[in-house]
């Protein structure tokens, strides 16, 4: 059966309603027709843990939008509005997801202009902001203007954890409509990755250890490297037994992050260099060559600025989740020494889980949990990585 748009927006079947009927109010409107009073607004907010697939959904509710399906409902998923919204080249169709570690201002006050502008060639102007939770408070305020009076053909979609103060402000928040995503059911999640051509058994391992998380869940059922990762992760609880442990396993993980963030970016910042020197004269011969190139330094500073803040980010983005996975490890290990019939997060490390359960006692094993929470939280205020998770290992080694 075709799903149209909404095929990837995996175990969310009461957000997909809602953004479909939207989704026709829209063309209602377009069409010079009078839909349901609230049927559609100029503001929406996506909420829900990581991996329940706000952006996608976003994305997919912009397709809809997009559609020029005529004798089916919008989100067909065949015409060109659909197509090229979900391939992300929609001329009416702008996302923003920070690469580093915020929105800046500059950014969002440049946006905010462009959806000012009567659709070109699509029914909507369609602004996407993948993680509104990141925008600085300037940048904040320069979207909050655009929302409080938005033009007519313009739809904004935002992203983020929750509608907490802390993730949006409670003035945006207020002029937006929320749609929650829960974090998808392990059925589903399996039942999409057969879909995409996993193995069935695959398929059933990923999602049931991917806590939620639909690409990663993906990653681990394609990626060789993601299993190896997950794996050297989950072996350090069981491996620090001398305080010589601490620095071998703050060393892996570590090194870990930081070439994961020098493979997905090494690439892309060459590429990115060599476009710059380009544009600002290297390699030409007229007059104004020169003076281009020197001009050229102040360009190519911001570029190495913006691209350490990018690699800053993936690392910090590598070792959240490693800290996620032993997190999971240690709640197993105490619904393990308790009895309690709850699921574990990571059931291939059962065995695990039981042999640390019977060694340790269940305040020995709150305790490190706390510690990578804390790690966690050390990360987020900017504590240098290597010496948030050699404090961190420190405890998990004693207990």
């Amino acid at each position: 059966m075709n799903r149209g748009v909404w095929g990837d927006v995996v175990g969310q079947p009461e957000a997909v309603e809602v953004l479909s009927a939207a989704a026709e109010a829209a063309a209602s409107i377009v069409a010079g027709g009078t839909p349901a009073p609230g049927a559609m607004t100029h503001a929406w907010l996506f909420t829900g843990p990581p991996g329940s697939g706000r952006s996608v959904a976003a994305r997919a509710f912009a397709a809809a939008l997009q559609c020029g399906a005529v004798d089916d409902r919008p989100g067909c998923g065949e015409c060109a509005g659909c197509h090229t919204t979900l391939a992300g080249t929609h001329a009416d169709v702008r996302v923003v997801a920070p690469e580093g570690l915020s929105i800046s201002v500059a950014e969002m006050r440049s946006l905010v202009q462009v959806s000012a502008r009567r659709p070109t060639s699509g029914r909507w102007q369609v602004v996407i902001i993948a993680d509104a939770d990141r925008l600085t408070e300037g940048a904040a305020n320069a979207l909050l203007k655009a929302v409080e009076e938005p033009p007519a053909r313009t739809v904004f979609l935002l992203c983020a954890p929750s509608d907490h103060p802390e993730d949006v402000s409670v003035t945006i928040r207020s002029r937006c409509r929320i749609v929650s995503l829960a974090t998808p059911r392990v059925a589903a999640i399996a039942s999409a990755l057969e879909h995409e051509g996993v193995a069935p058994e695959v398929a059933s391992w990923a999602a049931s250890v991917c806590g939620g998380h639909v690409g990663r869940a993906r990653r681990l059922a394609t990626d060789e490297q993601s299993r190896a990762r997950r794996e050297a992760v989950l072996r350090i609880p069981t491996a620090l037994r001398r305080p010589a442990d601490v620095f071998t396993c703050a060393d892996q993980l570590v090194s870990a992050a930081e070439g994961d963030a020098q493979t997905a970016n090494e690439g892309r910042d060459v590429a990115e260099r060599e476009a710059l020197e380009t544009a600002m004269g290297a390699g030409g011969t007229g007059k104004g060559t020169a003076a281009a190139t020197r001009g050229a330094k102040g360009a190519l500073k911001d570029l190495e600025k913006r691209q350490k803040s990018r690699a800053t980010r993936t690392q910090r983005d590598s070792l959240d989740q490693a800290l996620v996975d032993l997190a999971a490890f240690y709640r197993d290990v105490l619904v393990t020494s308790t009895g309690a019939t709850a699921v574990l997060n990571h059931p291939d490390r059962a065995e695990d889980a039981r042999a640390a359960a019977a060694e340790w006692t269940p305040e020995s094993t709150l305790r490190r949990l706390e510690a990578v929470l804390s790690c966690r939280t050390a990360l987020e205020l900017n504590v240098k990585p290597r010496i948030a998770i050699e404090a961190m290992l420190t405890t998990l080694q004693r207990g």
